[in-house]
C-alpha cells in the first residue's frame, strides 16, 4: 500500500484555510497535516462544538482531502518553555498568553494541547504532531555550566507538565508525535531517549521524524529511524542544505535571517541536498511505517507556490513502499 502524501498546512496559515485545500488538492495531495493555528484549526472550538468540524470536514470533502494528523507545535512550544517573553506573546492565541505571566502562560498551554487531542479525536485523528517545549534549552552549549542536578530537574518539569496531558491522550485514544528539535527536551538521540525515559516510555508519547534537523546537527536521520522503531509516529518530509564549510558560516545561525545567504544553511526542494533520502526510506519501510509523509514546504529562496508540487512530485517518485514479499520470503516459496 503507497503511504499518503500529505501537505503541512503550517508555513500556509496567512491563507484561508479553504485557499489551501485549494491548492493542495489541484497538485495532487492526498491529504493535510492541518495547522492549528491562522484560521486553519481551533482547538478549544473543536473540542466541543460539533458544527465547527462539520464545516472542516465540508471543506475537505469538497477537494477530495483527507487529514492524517494535525500539528499544535506553536502552542505545545510553551507547555515547559523558560523563558516565557515576547517570542512567545507573538506566536500563540490570546487565549493562550492571556495576561503573560509565564506560569499561567505555560498552564493554559497545557489545557490547549489536552483540547488538540479531544479535537483530533473528534476528528477521527489518531496523531497530534509538536513541540513540548524545554525548560533546560537555556542552558545548551553555554557557559558557565551548569549542574547535573539542574539538568535532572529539568526532565522533571516536562514529566510533570505532560504525564498529565498525555493521560488526556490516553483517554481519548491519541498519540503525540514530538518533534526532535533544537530547542525542545528532546534534540538528538540521547536527549530523546531521556525524554521518553522521564515519561516512563509510555505508549502516547513518540516522535515526528523530520531530517532537517538531523542533518544540522551531524546526526545521521536513517539511523535516527532504526533506533526508534517503534516510537516514529508521523514523518515531515523536509530537506537541507548545508552551507557550510567556507570558513565563515557556522550552524548556529549567527543571529542571522531568515533568507539571509550567510545563515549556514538553506533548504532546497529537489531532495538533492545533505538528506540521504534513499537511505531514510528504506529504514521506514524496514520498521514497516505506514503514516503519512508530510511535506514541511520551508525554502526562503524559492516560491512555495513552485516548490510545494515540486515535492510532491519528488515525495512521489523517491518514497516507494517496501515490496509485497521480502527476499527471503520470495525464495522459501520455490
Amino acid at each position: 500500500m503507497t503511504r499518503p502524501v500529505t501537505l503541512f498546512t503550517g508555513q500556509w496559515a496567512d491563507l484561508p484555510f479553504e485557499e489551501v485545500c485549494r491548492l493542495a488538492s489541484g497538485w495532487g495531495y492526498d491529504g493535510l497535516e492541518i495547522a492549528c493555528w491562522g484560521d486553519h484549526l481551533d482547538v478549544d472550538l473543536g473540542a466541543v462544538d460539533d458544527g465547527y468540524l462539520a464545516a472542516k470536514k465540508e471543506t475537505l470533502d469538497k477537494y477530495g482531502l483527507k487529514v492524517f494528523a494535525i500539528s499544535n507545535h506553536l502552542t505545545g512550544q510553551a507547555v515547559c518553555d523558560d523563558p516565557i517573553d515576547h517570542r512567545h506573546r507573538d506566536i500563540l492565541p490570546a487565549s493562550v498568553w492571556g495576561d503573560g505571566d509565564p506560569e499561567g502562560v505555560r498552564q493554559r498551554a497545557a489545557e490547549a494541547l489536552k483540547n488538540t487531542a479531544r479535537t483530533a479525536a473528534r476528528l477521527g485523528v489518531d496523531t497530534v504532531v509538536g513541540f513540548t517545549g524545554s525548560a533546560i534549552w537555556k542552558y545548551v552549549a553555554m557557559f558557565p555550566p551548569v549542574s547535573q542536578d539542574v539538568i535532572d530537574a529539568g526532565y522533571q518539569d516536562f514529566a510533570d507538565r505532560w504525564n498529565p496531558i498525555l493521560d488526556v491522550f490516553d483517554e481519548v485514544g491519541v498519540r503525540f508525535a514530538h518533534e526532535v528539535h533544537p530547542s525542545e527536551i528532546a534534540y538528538d538521540y540521547w536527549t530523546t531517549r531521556r525524554a521518553l525515559d522521564a515519561v516512563g516510555n509510555r505508549p502516547a508519547f513518540g516522535l515526528n521524524w523530520d531530517p532537517s534537523h538531523f542533518v544540522w546537527q551531524d546526526l545521521d536521520p536513517a539511523d535516527f529511524i532504526l533506533e526508534f522503531a517503534d516510537r516514529i509516529y508521523h514523518v515531515d518530509c523536509k530537506d537541507v542544505k548545508l552551507a557550510v564549510g567556507n570558513g565563515r558560516n557556522g550552524r548556529l545561525g549567527s543571529h542571522l535571517a531568515w533568507a539571509d545567504l550567510r545563515r549556514g544553511w538553506d533548504f532546497v526542494s529537489t531532495g538533492h541536498g545533505d538528506v540521504p533520502w534513499e537511505r531514510c526510506f528504506r529504514a521506514l519501510n524496514s520498521i514497516g511505517y505506514q503514516g503519512p509523509i508530510s511535506v514541511e514546504w520551508e525554502d526562503a529562496g524559492m516560491d512555495r507556490l513552485v516548490g510545494a508540487p515540486e515535492a510532491l512530485e519528488f515525495v512521489r517518485k523517491l518514497g516507494f513502499s517496501a515490496p509485497a514479499a521480502t527476499f527471503d520470503a520470495a525464495f522459501s516459496s520455490r
